[in-house]
């Protein structure tokens, strides 16, 4: 009977442990779904059609690297887009974790009214794009419009925002540095968890509010810096509807950018082999500059329980 007993116990667990995998396969299983036939499914088919010619109605002709060979010698407007999501990241990026490390050493302190700051700080975060874009637009009117009209009070002539190419990408620059609420919710989050003996440890040794921040808060803070940072480029480069709805592009392709081009060149011009092209060419972008920040993070993002040698 011992021997029956001691033999059924392992069964139980080989049991037990099926019914927890059958359970775990079975919750994640809409996930998994989901990511093979919206995700992967369609990565690989763009990855097999930007080496086709096809215009979405007719069957794909298989071209080889043509459409990659076209992008970087042949369509001098790809060059151009690509410069302009560059600009268009490489300013608003770095401009969104300044103003939200700022904003939020600012309302990580006590003071009166703190919660009605940090709320209208996070409100724009909560609008619409599609709506937040339609009030920039008009914000941003030549004639009639409030900032051009604030502009005109100190005697300035304020410019033809979205209908001049010097100003349009800092225009749209500006809508996205209006919604830096969510940064700057996060980085709050990371300021109040700062232990407070630092901070008093570093005030009986007489530092000062500016060595306190650099030394004691800046360091702390960096693992929400960083993934600020790399959410924010992959989103500056993948930019679609601050272009689409201010601009749709120009004015003279002044403001296309990657996501809008491939947009364009697929559902307007029915290159869809080559949108894909230019599409995968964004995608190896974004891998590259992803890596090169992840690579840079040993050397400035600090954790607590780590140990530097």
């Amino acid at each position: 009977m011992r021997t029956r007993a001691r033999s059924a116990t392992p069964h139980r667990g080989l049991k037990r442990r099926t019914r927890e995998t059958l359970a775990f396969y079975t919750c994640v299983s809409p996930w998994i779904i989901g990511f093979i036939v919206f995700t992967a499914i369609p990565m690989f088919a763009s990855l097999y059609l930007s080496f086709t010619d096809w215009d979405s109605f007719q069957s794909p002709h298989f071209i080889g690297i043509t459409n990659y060979i076209k992008a970087f010698t042949k369509d001098p407007l790809f060059w151009k887009v690509l410069f302009h999501t560059f600009y268009y990241a490489l300013v608003s990026v770095p401009l969104s974790l300044l103003i939200a490390l700022y904003l939020s050493n600012l309302l990580a302190n006590n003071f009166r009214g703190k919660r009605f700051f940090r709320t209208i700080i996070y409100l724009p975060s909560l609008v619409p794009l599609v709506a937040a874009g339609l009030i920039f637009k008009w914000l941003l009117k030549p004639e009639g419009g409030p900032i051009n009209a604030f502009l005109s009070i100190f005697g300035v002539t304020g410019p033809a925002w979205l209908l001049d190419s010097n100003t349009v990408i800092p225009a749209i620059i500006l809508l996205s540095l209006w919604q830096v609420g969510g940064g700057t919710i996060l980085l709050i989050s990371a300021i109040n968890g700062v232990p407070a003996e630092l901070y008093e440890a570093a005030e009986i040794d007489g530092a000062t509010h500016y060595r306190m921040f650099w030394n004691i808060t800046f360091p702390m803070v960096t693992p929400i810096l960083f993934f600020n940072l790399i959410t924010g480029i992959i989103g500056a480069f993948q930019v679609f509807d601050q272009v689409y709805i201010l601009t749709g592009g120009g004015p003279d392709n002044a403001s296309q950018m990657m996501v809008p081009y491939v947009y364009t060149t697929a559902f307007k011009n029915f290159q869809m082999g080559y949108a894909s092209a230019v599409a995968w060419i964004l995608f190896v972008i974004i891998m590259i500059m992803s890596a090169i920040v992840l690579r840079s993070s040993s050397a400035w993002v600090f954790y607590e329980s780590e140990v530097k040698k």
